[in-house]
């Protein structure tokens, strides 16, 4: 009786037939194999760039081979044409477009395993974690341009965010277990099998030195007063009308405040027992490699516009009077993500930013109101200390941050050391 093929000699056989047919003369072949950490069979081609490397739904075995080599041909023939080996293992495969899956009803069983199976997260734990990124990932994949490859969606859903920072290796990880589901669970095809290594797509944390200060102040204050006046409170539907005075109200008081997004949610007002004034105060504690910031008192700085007119937008008294009613903030990544997600489509900010960009290299964010408020408590005479006790850091903090400050104090420091002389 004959014996048995070995494992070595049908692998060097069905390695010779995938150099045969992807032989180019005078180089290597184009097409290799190798067994995939699963046991399947492993397809790459070079050049070896994203797309060009898929698992192919067979057994690493002699058995399944006549039918994988079936199957390679096939997806070789749309390859030779100029297409990736993933978008090629597509048309073999005649699978559907992305778009064409229901990514939501997919979303929607992966959030209930998540939370009833596997490690039975919160909720509060998929609201910040996932259903941002997955929303997100939902959105590009049923657009018209959708990605085909797990890289190209992860790269997308995490293209804003530095590389190798908290939020980029949270996405990439929640997204990574919803395709990882999506594979195993609803059978999607292996392009949709993310890479086992996501140190390249989590990316390493760059040098603090090195990372760009991440918002500059504002040109003026009429420039902050334009974008809040550009808000549809009086056109449109009344959902989205109600939603733009809750976002006016909230830019307001970052801006006359100097607030951090997130201290939107932990603003008060207290009263003095002896006086009886009414003054904001603050809750938030931001816990740092110098220690917690203690709860503050917040002093307001009003706006002024380019005709020289004070800004009254009765805050305080409005607060009190129940008048003022935020926005969702605590949706998402947090209160900054929550005010750019509603901000990047306003047509007057995004074309603002870009002006700011392109005319003084200056980079707009949510924080820029908390930067302009520092600003115009320098440009009003208010010495740094007193600007970084209502603004909740140490005045070293403050100078670091915002160097606008320490320069100004020593000007003013030396000019009032000359006073004397220039008198006598």
């Amino acid at each position: 009786m004959p014996q048995p093929i070995s494992e070595n000699q049908w692998v060097l056989t069905a390695r010779r037939q995938i150099s045969e047919l992807s032989a180019v003369e005078g180089k290597k072949p184009l097409l290799t194999i190798a067994k995939s950490v699963r046991n399947k069979v492993e397809l790459s081609m070079r050049p070896r760039q994203p797309g060009n490397r898929i698992t192919l739904p067979f057994e690493w075995c002699e058995r399944q081979w006549g039918d994988c080599y079936v199957r390679i041909r096939n997806v070789y023939a749309y390859a030779a044409k100029g297409h990736t080996l993933v978008e090629a293992a597509e048309l073999a495969q005649a699978k559907a477009p992305s778009k064409n899956r229901n990514w939501a009803a997919y979303a929607k069983d992966f959030k209930h395993w998540k939370m009833t199976a596997d490690s039975g997260i919160k909720l509060t734990t998929w609201e910040h974690d996932y259903e941002p990124v997955i929303t997100m990932a939902i959105g590009l994949l049923t657009a018209k341009k959708a990605p085909i490859t797990a890289q190209a969606l992860v790269l997308a859903c995490v293209s804003e965010f530095r590389t190798g920072c908290r939020m980029r290796k949270i996405r990439v990880r929640s997204l990574v277990s919803f395709l990882s589901y999506c594979v195993d669970q609803h059978h999607l095809p292996d392009a949709w099998a993310p890479p086992k290594n996501l140190k390249p797509l989590i990316g390493t944390e760059k040098p603090a030195e090195a990372i760009r200060r991440k918002a500059d102040a504002f040109a003026h204050d009429q420039q902050i007063i334009d974008l809040i006046e550009s808000l549809p409170t009086e056109v449109g539907p009344q959902r989205d009308r109600e939603a733009a005075m809750q976002w006016a109200d909230a830019t307001r008081l970052l801006a006359e405040l100097g607030l951090r997004p997130i201290e939107l949610l932990h603003l008060k007002v207290k009263t003095e027992e002896i006086s009886g004034e009414a003054y904001w105060w603050c809750t938030y504690e931001k816990k740092g490699g110098n220690g917690a910031t203690k709860a503050r008192r917040i002093y307001p700085l009003p706006l002024v516009g380019a005709d020289g007119e004070v800004q009254q937008w009765n805050l305080m008294a409005r607060w009190r009077a129940g008048l003022i009613k935020l926005p969702p903030l605590e949706s998402g990544n947090g209160a900054g993500e929550c005010w750019k997600t509603y901000f990047v489509r306003r047509p007057a900010w995004v074309s603002l930013k870009e002006l700011m960009l392109s005319q003084e290299d200056k980079r707009l964010t949510a924080y820029s109101f908390r930067h302009s408020y520092s600003v115009r408590g320098t440009r009003r005479g208010i010495d740094s200390g007193s600007m970084a006790t209502s603004m909740g850091h140490s005045i070293q903090t403050h100078c670091q941050h915002y160097p606008w400050a320490e320069r100004s104090s020593t000007a003013d420091a030396f000019a009032k050391a000359h006073e004397p002389l220039i008198a006598g």
